[in-house]
Protein backbone atom coordinates (compact mmCIF):
# COMPACT_ATOMS: atom_id res chain seq x y z
CA UNK A 1 0.00 0.00 0.00
CA UNK A 2 1.64 2.97 -1.13
CA UNK A 3 -0.95 5.95 0.50
CA UNK A 4 -0.36 6.46 3.98
CA UNK A 5 -3.67 6.51 6.02
CA UNK A 6 -3.36 9.96 7.78
CA UNK A 7 -5.46 9.97 11.19
CA UNK A 8 -8.75 11.01 11.25
CA UNK A 9 -7.77 13.45 14.66
CA UNK A 10 -5.19 15.02 13.13
CA UNK A 11 -6.90 16.20 9.67
CA UNK A 12 -8.65 20.25 9.64
CA UNK A 13 -12.40 20.03 10.25
CA UNK A 14 -13.85 21.41 7.33
CA UNK A 15 -17.20 23.40 7.01
CA UNK A 16 -19.58 21.22 4.86
CA UNK A 17 -21.13 24.47 3.09
CA UNK A 18 -18.94 27.47 3.04
CA UNK A 19 -20.28 31.09 3.72
CA UNK A 20 -21.20 31.37 -0.18
CA UNK A 21 -23.48 28.23 0.63
CA UNK A 22 -21.07 26.13 -2.05
CA UNK A 23 -19.80 22.83 -0.77
CA UNK A 24 -15.95 22.67 -1.02
CA UNK A 25 -14.62 23.02 -4.10
CA UNK A 26 -11.00 21.58 -4.05
CA UNK A 27 -12.32 17.66 -4.01
CA UNK A 28 -14.62 18.31 -7.11
CA UNK A 29 -13.20 15.10 -8.88
CA UNK A 30 -10.93 13.77 -6.60
CA UNK A 31 -10.70 10.24 -5.57
CA UNK A 32 -10.54 9.41 -1.56
CA UNK A 33 -12.37 8.93 2.16
CA UNK A 34 -14.61 11.31 3.86
CA UNK A 35 -15.89 12.00 7.76
CA UNK A 36 -19.04 13.60 7.95
CA UNK A 37 -19.96 15.58 11.59
CA UNK A 38 -23.07 16.58 12.67
CA UNK A 39 -23.35 20.19 13.97
CA UNK A 40 -21.78 19.36 17.31
CA UNK A 41 -18.46 17.36 15.45
CA UNK A 42 -20.30 14.15 16.31
CA UNK A 43 -19.22 11.61 13.78
CA UNK A 44 -22.11 10.15 11.44
CA UNK A 45 -20.38 8.48 8.50
CA UNK A 46 -17.66 7.35 6.62
CA UNK A 47 -17.52 6.79 2.87
CA UNK A 48 -15.25 6.50 0.20
CA UNK A 49 -16.00 7.75 -3.14
CA UNK A 50 -14.66 8.26 -7.01
CA UNK A 51 -15.71 11.84 -6.58
CA UNK A 52 -16.22 13.69 -3.43
CA UNK A 53 -17.88 16.19 -4.19
CA UNK A 54 -20.62 14.82 -5.84
CA UNK A 55 -21.00 12.30 -2.67
CA UNK A 56 -21.24 15.15 -0.59
CA UNK A 57 -23.54 16.51 -2.52
CA UNK A 58 -25.47 13.49 -2.61
CA UNK A 59 -24.67 12.77 1.41
CA UNK A 60 -26.17 16.70 2.07
CA UNK A 61 -29.58 15.58 0.01
CA UNK A 62 -29.98 12.49 2.07
CA UNK A 63 -29.26 13.33 5.43
CA UNK A 64 -29.05 17.38 6.10
CA UNK A 65 -29.86 17.31 9.92
CA UNK A 66 -26.61 15.05 9.92
CA UNK A 67 -23.77 17.62 7.30
CA UNK A 68 -22.12 20.16 9.24
CA UNK A 69 -18.32 19.08 9.01
CA UNK A 70 -15.87 17.22 7.50
CA UNK A 71 -12.51 16.02 7.07
CA UNK A 72 -11.09 14.63 3.95
CA UNK A 73 -7.95 12.37 2.89
CA UNK A 74 -7.81 12.61 -1.36
CA UNK A 75 -5.47 9.50 -3.09
CA UNK A 76 -4.18 9.48 -6.36
CA UNK A 77 -5.30 6.37 -8.19
CA UNK A 78 -8.70 4.20 -7.28
CA UNK A 79 -8.13 1.72 -4.83
CA UNK A 80 -10.57 0.40 -3.12
CA UNK A 81 -8.12 -1.64 -0.97
CA UNK A 82 -6.69 1.55 0.35
CA UNK A 83 -10.08 3.72 0.42
CA UNK A 84 -11.50 0.93 2.62
CA UNK A 85 -8.52 0.83 5.12
CA UNK A 86 -8.87 4.34 5.22
CA UNK A 87 -12.22 3.79 6.27
CA UNK A 88 -11.87 1.33 8.66
CA UNK A 89 -9.32 2.90 10.28
CA UNK A 90 -11.12 5.79 11.24
CA UNK A 91 -14.14 4.36 12.15
CA UNK A 92 -11.92 2.44 14.35
CA UNK A 93 -10.40 5.87 15.68
CA UNK A 94 -13.42 6.83 16.25
CA UNK A 95 -14.03 4.12 18.73
CA UNK A 96 -17.75 3.15 17.61
CA UNK A 97 -19.02 2.18 14.29
CA UNK A 98 -21.23 5.79 13.49
CA UNK A 99 -24.79 5.27 12.57
CA UNK A 100 -24.65 5.90 9.09
CA UNK A 101 -22.23 3.21 8.68
CA UNK A 102 -24.25 0.67 10.93
CA UNK A 103 -28.13 0.72 11.25
CA UNK A 104 -28.64 3.95 9.42
CA UNK A 105 -26.46 2.69 6.25
CA UNK A 106 -29.29 2.81 3.82
CA UNK A 107 -30.17 6.25 4.35
CA UNK A 108 -26.83 7.43 3.60
CA UNK A 109 -26.17 5.26 0.75
CA UNK A 110 -29.55 4.73 -1.20
CA UNK A 111 -32.06 6.73 -2.79
CA UNK A 112 -34.53 8.33 -0.55
CA UNK A 113 -37.65 6.21 -0.34
CA UNK A 114 -40.12 8.80 -0.23
CA UNK A 115 -42.96 5.97 0.89
CA UNK A 116 -41.41 5.85 4.35
CA UNK A 117 -42.37 9.50 4.70
CA UNK A 118 -46.33 9.42 3.31
CA UNK A 119 -48.63 10.82 5.65
CA UNK A 120 -51.45 8.93 6.59
CA UNK A 121 -53.74 10.58 4.22
CA UNK A 122 -50.97 9.81 1.09
CA UNK A 123 -51.16 6.10 2.48
CA UNK A 124 -54.67 5.94 2.56
CA UNK A 125 -54.88 7.25 -0.76
CA UNK A 126 -52.48 4.96 -2.07
CA UNK A 127 -53.89 2.17 -0.52
CA UNK A 128 -57.05 3.22 -1.88
CA UNK A 129 -56.09 2.77 -5.38
CA UNK A 130 -56.37 -0.76 -6.70
CA UNK A 131 -55.88 -1.61 -10.30
CA UNK A 132 -54.99 1.90 -11.43
CA UNK A 133 -50.84 2.01 -11.69
CA UNK A 134 -50.82 5.53 -13.57
CA UNK A 135 -52.87 6.53 -10.38
CA UNK A 136 -50.14 5.27 -8.09
CA UNK A 137 -47.27 6.51 -9.95
CA UNK A 138 -48.76 10.12 -9.76
CA UNK A 139 -49.46 9.90 -5.75
CA UNK A 140 -45.80 8.66 -5.51
CA UNK A 141 -44.67 11.22 -7.92
CA UNK A 142 -46.63 13.93 -5.78
CA UNK A 143 -45.13 12.20 -2.67
CA UNK A 144 -41.53 12.64 -3.99
CA UNK A 145 -42.19 16.24 -5.15
CA UNK A 146 -43.74 17.14 -1.39
CA UNK A 147 -40.05 15.99 -0.34
CA UNK A 148 -38.12 17.54 -2.25
CA UNK A 149 -39.44 20.63 -1.59
CA UNK A 150 -39.27 19.57 2.09
CA UNK A 151 -35.57 19.13 1.50
CA UNK A 152 -34.46 21.90 -1.02
CA UNK A 153 -36.57 24.39 1.77
CA UNK A 154 -34.37 23.16 4.46
CA UNK A 155 -31.30 23.19 2.04
CA UNK A 156 -32.03 27.09 1.52
CA UNK A 157 -33.05 27.61 5.29
CA UNK A 158 -28.88 26.42 5.60
CA UNK A 159 -27.63 29.07 2.97
CA UNK A 160 -27.19 26.16 0.46
CA UNK A 161 -25.99 28.03 -2.98
CA UNK A 162 -25.40 24.76 -4.63
CA UNK A 163 -27.47 23.61 -7.60
CA UNK A 164 -29.57 20.58 -6.57
CA UNK A 165 -31.43 18.62 -9.50
CA UNK A 166 -33.13 14.80 -8.86
CA UNK A 167 -33.46 12.81 -11.18
CA UNK A 168 -37.36 13.08 -12.26
CA UNK A 169 -37.58 9.63 -13.65
CA UNK A 170 -37.44 7.84 -10.08
CA UNK A 171 -40.05 10.34 -8.58
CA UNK A 172 -42.96 8.25 -9.86
CA UNK A 173 -41.12 5.19 -8.17
CA UNK A 174 -41.37 7.38 -4.98
CA UNK A 175 -37.45 7.67 -5.01
CA UNK A 176 -35.13 10.76 -4.67
CA UNK A 177 -32.11 11.17 -5.96
CA UNK A 178 -29.80 13.42 -6.93
CA UNK A 179 -29.11 13.61 -11.32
Amino acid sequence: MTEEIQNLASLEFIPYIDAEGKLPEFVQGKIGVCAIFDDRKVLQFVGYSRDIYLSLKQYLVRQPHNCYWLKVQTIDKPSRTILESIRESWIAENGSQPQGNGADATKWNDPIDTKTVMTSQEVANYEGIVADELAKDKLLKNVARRVENEILALLKSRGVTEEIRFNPKLKTNGLLDLK
